[in-house]
């Protein structure tokens, strides 16, 4: 697989799909990898040049010991875009993933075509839960987050269901490195860009489930009032909703993204 290397960090990524397709860069949420994306990958790949990666501190990319930022996070998918030599990108994010979305769309804007953020907020948590969070993975490990973190990320209903597919997502969250997961605990303490967002002008399309708890269909609103022209589409799912409601989660990505590829040419 491709690696960039960025303030001494080597980042991993993986580039599938239509080569002359419109390119979409997708960016992992907390405890998960460019897995996340299988989905998309399988539903979207004939169409467009699709980008996954593994955000820093998870996956096959380098976990440096140390507090991490959204600057730096957000300036590790500029490295990835110029890498691969792409000018410009409809960028993908989910939950720390779509925070790093809406970065590149406030600093980057001239690289980004669009923006989908799904299950996210501008700021997400609070500053005492993600220092909760670091204190128990310091005291119990990964591993010691992941039976909880299932009920937060899918519905009771996709738990009974689809076992096979949750103990995927059991088994990314419990191996991402220690190191790495504080490191991105760090940035999504530290991070609000509830006042940035407003400068956003690329189109943004937001995506939240029903019954999301990390990041409910509040924070969707939040997104959609403060940056111009936004939409949101609400799906049946939890926090993970682009596998829980993979279908869905992908024909609103196309249709977005091909109404924007419409209005650039018509």
């Amino acid at each position: 697989m491709p690696q960039v290397a960025r303030s001494g960090c080597r980042l991993s990524y993986h580039v599938d799909g239509n080569p002359r397709g419109d390119v979409v860069l997708f960016s992992n949420s907390l405890g998960t990898t460019h897995e996340l994306w299988q989905p998309q990958l399988e539903a979207l790949s004939s169409t467009f040049r699709i980008i996954r990666y593994d955000t820093r501190g998870h996956g096959d990319s380098d976990a440096p010991a140390g507090t991490y930022s959204i600057d730096m996070l957000g300036q590790d998918a500029v490295a990835i875009l110029d890498a691969e030599r792409v000018d410009r990108a409809h960028v993908c994010g989910l939950s720390l993933g779509g925070l790093t979305a809406m970065w590149l769309g406030v600093h980057a804007p001239d690289r980004i075509r669009s923006l989908i953020l799904s299950s996210t907020a501008a700021r997400i948590g609070s500053v005492s839960m993600w220092d909760e969070r670091i204190a128990q993975v310091e005291a119990a490990g990964v591993a010691s987050l992941a039976d909880a973190a299932m009920g937060r990320w899918f519905t009771a209903g996709f738990l009974a269901a689809q076992p096979a597919t949750v103990s995927v997502y059991h088994r990314l969250l419990s191996s991402t490195p220690a190191a790495g997961y504080k490191g991105c605990c760090a940035a999504l303490r530290d991070a609000d860009l509830r006042e940035a967002i407003r400068t956003i002008a690329a189109p943004v399309l937001v995506i939240v489930g029903r019954e999301d708890p990390v990041t409910p269909p509040s924070d969707a609103e939040d997104i959609r009032a403060r940056i111009p022209g936004a939409r949101a589409a609400l799906l049946d799912a939890a926090h993970i909703a682009n596998v829980e409601q993979a279908s869905a989660f992908n024909d609103l990505v196309s249709s977005f993204i091909t109404r924007q590829q419409s209005s650039l040419h018509g």
